[in-house]
């Protein structure tokens, strides 16, 4: 599949003809109005201009989105009520709320609970979502429990087993940088967030949207998972960042790392389109490491 980035203004793109027909999965990450310095983009609107520009974000991917399809809207916690009011304003079936717990150090506070987690709403166009694939893991396992879970675990509303891309040493490989060593992005969606979401909310050879593209990770993951990427970047030098990302694939954006995280998935050879490094998941199950977990 190859994946198409643009550089422009989402709602341009939303209302452009090149736009697909029909998006099954959208993945929302937007500016989060904290003031920070874009060079091409003003983080500090006005709450109620912000929040009158995310619904319109909101509902012209609505209208492009076929039924059941999915969107993950990404934000800060202390703004929940108002992207659940967001999504529930401009038609979205709210689904689950998710919390992604941050592995590093919460962020202090003389006032509150330090904070350690953002949230990720999930919704869908209609009811029922046109495609859910209940992925299992195997996390590492708590203290509390006395036997090994030889099948894993389905995903939880909890996603506390994904690094973010922090500014220090956590980062490692994976967050990109430019010749001083500084992140060309500051907010970088690790590779494994997406790849949860599209495992578990497309198939092969669907549409996947990311009206704010940043540095691309969306649209590595949906090349690599044989899913249509449209990404809208207003930044030329993010974009820059991106085509070069997808013409040359980086060690640390490759997802057949994380192939055995999911291996007791019961589809995960259908939605990962087939064989990772010309193994199924049947060959590595077979494999001395999970023959011996299976007891």
């Amino acid at each position: 599949m190859s994946a198409v980035i643009i550089n422009g203004d989402c709602l341009e793109f939303l209302n452009s003809a090149p736009a697909p027909a029909e998006i099954h999965l959208t993945f929302l990450d937007p500016p989060f109005n904290q003031a920070k310095e874009y060079a091409h983009h003003d983080d500090a609107m006005p709450s109620e201009a912000y929040w009158a520009w995310m619904r319109e974000v909101s509902a012209k991917i609505y209208a492009r989105t076929a039924p059941g399809g999915a969107i993950y809207f990404m934000q800060r916690e202390k703004n929940t009520e108002f992207v659940l009011r967001c999504l529930r304003e401009t038609g979205w079936t709210l689904q689950n709320l998710i919390i992604w717990k941050k592995l590093t150090s919460a962020v202090p506070s003389s006032l509150r609970y330090g904070k350690a987690f953002q949230i990720i709403a999930y919704a869908t166009k209609g009811e029922r979502p046109r495609v859910f694939n209940r992925l299992r893991i195997a996390p590492p396992l708590p203290a509390t429990y006395k036997y090994d879970r030889k099948n894993g675990m389905y995903v939880t509303d909890i996603w506390d087993d994904i690094r973010e891309l922090t500014a220090g040493y956590f980062a490692g490989d994976e967050a990109l940088r430019d010749a001083s060593g500084s992140r060309v992005h500051k907010q970088q969606a690790p590779i494994a967030l997406l790849l949860r979401i599209m495992l578990t909310s497309s198939l092969p050879g669907d549409d996947v949207f990311d009206p704010f593209a940043g540095t691309g990770t969306t649209l590595v993951v949906a090349e690599q998972l044989v899913r249509h990427g449209w990404g809208v970047e207003l930044d030329p030098d993010n974009v820059k960042v991106i085509r070069a990302r997808l013409d040359a694939q980086r060690a640390a954006d490759d997802v057949q790392r994380y192939y055995q995280d999911y291996i007791h998935s019961e589809n995960l050879d259908a939605i990962w389109s087939g064989a990772v490094n010309g193994k199924t998941k049947a060959d590595v199950l077979d494999l001395p490491l999970f023959r011996q977990s299976d007891g």
